[in-house]
């Protein structure tokens, strides 16, 4: 069972950022994000100051102070193989990001977008973005599953049954 509260840094548009722990539902419908930080004091962020919020591993990289999530790769180098739509979000600040979210109404409907990067072995595992934050959205592919059976017609008999006599 997972806990209520997952590790987190949220990114400000002004550079600053904040390692704690949110609510798994961080409640997409109020007007701020609350996270407890570190320390255990309850910190609220206006959704309009934020540019991302990083579900991590662990926060044993808060040591690097330019880049405390480790998102280095922001782009997919090739195709990516797990199945969800490949997206390229601008963010308001001009950043680049690139992640592939499910193939469902999230993306249309809902406070944000939550991606899964484009290197999954790093210390973030999913980037929430919320819409406020995004200048333009571009969805590169499709990716599917390989589940998927393809519509066939049945083909005719070559040798039909010839009636008894």
């Amino acid at each position: 069972m997972g806990s209520a509260r997952k590790p987190v840094i949220v990114r400000k548009f002004s550079r600053e950022w904040y390692a704690g722990y949110a609510g798994a539902a961080f409640g997409q419908d109020s007007a701020a994000l609350e996270v407890l930080d570190q320390g255990g004091k309850v910190l609220t962020i206006g959704w309009e100051t934020v540019k991302w919020v990083c579900y991590v591993r662990d926060f044993s990289s808060t040591s690097d102070l330019s880049n405390p999530e480790r998102l280095l790769q922001k782009r997919f180098a090739v195709r990516p193989r797990t199945s969800g739509l490949w997206l390229r979000m601008v963010l308001n600040d001009g950043d680049e990001l690139e992640g592939i979210c499910p193939n469902d109404r999230s993306l249309i409907a809902g406070a944000g977008l939550l991606v899964t990067p484009p290197d999954t072995r790093s210390n973030t595992q999913r980037v929430y973005v919320p819409r406020q934050a995004i200048q333009s959205l571009e969805v590169v592919s499709l990716i599917g599953s390989g589940g998927h059976r393809r519509r066939t017609e049945q083909q005719p008999e070559l040798f039909p049954a010839e009636p008894e006599t």
